[in-house]
């Protein structure tokens, strides 16, 4: 079976994890601190959750936003106007050294191919003597429940599904991962995050499953329509739905800041 990770519709994306990665985003914001009046960074923007979280919260005096899909861009230039957006890869930021107050990534490390190449590029465009260089990913192994059900689920009917997992593929998901990528920087702490997830009925659950972006949904629309709609029964038995027919689960982020020396 073939099926990767995809990341280029942002009306998709939004249905599946964005709209939970914007409550995850306020709560980073203000975690990290920082002042008003700086220069920010948003490496692996995306749709522009964490953008717009930067800047209805930081009051900045500039948010600079880059990804390598247009297709996200797209969205999120739809989404902050006010915001510069570039196509870029985050392993090689197409700008200068030593140029923002707080470089970020919200949801992005565990998808860029060499995320220790990513963070060297987010510590050299931070400022030397304090930059905050800052990041967040879901927490795959245990604590993003949506993904842990249909993983369960999917590894239920075809154990050959396991390979597709993120909590399997990306140690970068848990503390310690985040705290080698960070090693050497001063100050470095580590946070969790958790926000509920509510959704409304299971359709509400399921559909965004259907929109082809990310690991879980590219899972989903390789099977085949008999194999898909075993799956959506399997998790339809397993979803802990209330009286209303509401499936109330939540999500757990990781969060790492660090200063630049």
């Amino acid at each position: 079976m073939d099926t990767h990770d995809v990341w280029a519709v942002g009306d998709a994306y939004e249905g599946y994890v964005g709209r939970w990665s914007r409550a995850v985003a306020v709560r980073f914001v203000a975690w990290l601190g920082v002042g008003a009046g700086r220069r920010w960074l948003d490496v692996g923007c995306g749709t522009g959750a964490l953008t717009e979280a930067i800047a209805a919260g930081a009051e900045p005096a500039l948010v600079v936003g880059v990804d390598p899909s247009e297709g996200f861009l797209k969205t999120a230039r739809a989404r902050n106007p006010q915001v510069e957006f570039r196509v870029a890869d985050a392993r090689a930021i197409p700008l200068e050294d030593n140029e923002f107050d707080a470089v970020v990534s919200g949801l992005a490390l565990n998808f860029v191919p060499e995320p220790q190449r990513a963070v060297a590029e987010c510590v050299r465009v931070a400022k030397k003597g304090g930059g905050v260089v800052a990041a967040y990913v879901w927490d795959y192994a245990e604590g993003m429940e949506m993904m842990r059900q249909f993983w369960d689920a999917a590894v239920e009917l075809d154990p050959d599904a396991a390979e597709f997992d993120e909590g399997r593929r990306f140690p970068v998901c848990r503390p310690e991962g985040l705290r080698e990528l960070w090693a050497g920087m001063a100050d470095i702490a580590v946070e969790a995050i958790e926000i509920p997830t509510v959704f409304a009925g299971f359709d509400d659950f399921w559909t965004p499953f259907l929109g082809g972006q990310g690991a879980a949904p590219g899972y989903a629309m390789s099977l085949s329509e008999e194999h898909r709609g075993e799956l959506r029964e399997r998790l339809r038995e397993r979803m802990p739905a209330g009286s209303d027919g509401a499936i109330e689960l939540s999500a757990r982020a990781w969060a790492i800041k660090g200063r630049v020396g």
